[in-house]
């Protein structure tokens, strides 16, 4: 491990202005992904910027009925939070989901959205990776990719984003907001996420030395009615290789609105527009949920070891799905 420096930060300027003046440090939340990574030789950062004492820890109603959660809550927290369970139930599933108790009690939101791929070949320094080094190549298409993307890969990369928080975050239509030396700033979590392309070492649209102070979940009363389910090769903690977020608005037998993000199948948590648009409108049966996962799935083109994946996504979409239309009850949703 390389030496570092090491540096507490109580206001958001001057964390800001602390990275403008090193190049090479880095924000330090929880650190339950920085510093493995350092470990192991993957990030080598000069100096570390400790932010978990920003005033950013709270959860707090927004005017018009959101829902806005600063950057350095714990995921713990979060997933507690009265509000989180009641309004946006599939996203403190989600963080339950993600990772042991130890961890969500030092894991932050902020550090969550910024959390690496664990593919094999990007954690070994000894391996080449278009992630890690640009240029270098992606043994994963040809090598270990049992749990590797189906949708939105390339040639370069064909590594998943680990985070369950994060596809929870993109069905709820979050937006994360952020600070730079030139002020404040804010992406639409479906933009956050950079597709991988020809350039997979470029993760997020975040300006450079920006930090991120927070999340806002709008208002979405189809949001109360929503579930996270995640797949994972063992019951104990582990990372997806298959999950689901899902809100949907049943009424009457037809489904009025929708919102679906599949995980552990792409680089950034994977809105599935495909399938909302095939839901909205149509019955709330099995069939259509499972004809609208198959239009999502259309553009998969999963590698020889993780075509299994294409069939668990679609059975996981109409399972939970199933599970939201009967949990629908049209005579309360009238009443409100």
């Amino acid at each position: 491990m390389r030496e570092f420096g090491y540096q507490r930060v109580h206001d958001v300027p001057g964390a800001v202005a602390l990275l403008g003046a090193e190049p090479e440090a880095r924000y330090l939340g929880g650190g339950t992904n920085l510093v493995d990574l350092m470990k192991a030789g993957v990030e080598r950062p000069a100096l570390l910027i400790d932010v978990r004492e920003l005033p950013l820890d709270r959860i707090e109603a927004t005017a018009d009925g959101g829902l806005r959660i600063g950057a350095t809550v714990t995921n713990s927290d979060l997933a507690a939070h009265p509000q989180v369970r009641r309004g946006y139930p599939a996203l403190a599933q989600a963080v339950l989901a993600g990772a042991s108790g130890q961890l969500r009690n030092m894991a932050t939101v902020g550090g969550n959205l910024l959390q690496r791929t664990r593919c094999g070949y990007f954690t070994d320094i000894a391996l080449p990776c278009n992630k890690r080094s640009p240029g270098s190549g992606c043994p994963a298409v040809a090598g270990e990719h049992h749990n590797h993307a189906i949708l939105g890969a390339s040639e370069h990369c064909v590594a998943v984003h680990p985070s369950d928080m994060g596809v929870a975050l993109a069905a709820l239509d979050a937006v994360v907001s952020y600070e730079t030396a030139a002020g404040p700033g804010e992406l639409a979590i479906t933009d956050f996420y950079l597709p991988v392309g020809d350039t997979p070492h470029l993760e997020t649209a975040l300006p450079s030395g920006a930090l991120i102070t927070g999340i806002t979940l709008p208002p979405a009363p189809l949001a109360a009615n929503s579930r996270y389910r995640k797949v994972r090769e063992r019951a104990s903690f582990a990372f997806a290789i298959g999950s689901v977020a899902a809100a949907l608005d049943v009424r009457d037998g037809v489904v009025r609105d929708a919102r679906l993000a599949l995980g552990a199948v792409a680089s950034r948590p994977w809105r599935a527009r495909a399938a909302e648009r095939a839901l909205i409108g149509g019955p709330a049966s099995a069939e259509a949920f499972a004809a609208a996962a198959t239009a999502e799935l259309a553009a998969a083109e999963p590698l020889p070891h993780n075509r299994y994946k294409v069939a668990l996504i679609r059975n996981l979409v109409v399972a939970v799905l199933t599970d939201l239309a009967e949990q629908a009850d049209p005579a309360e949703e009238s009443v409100r």
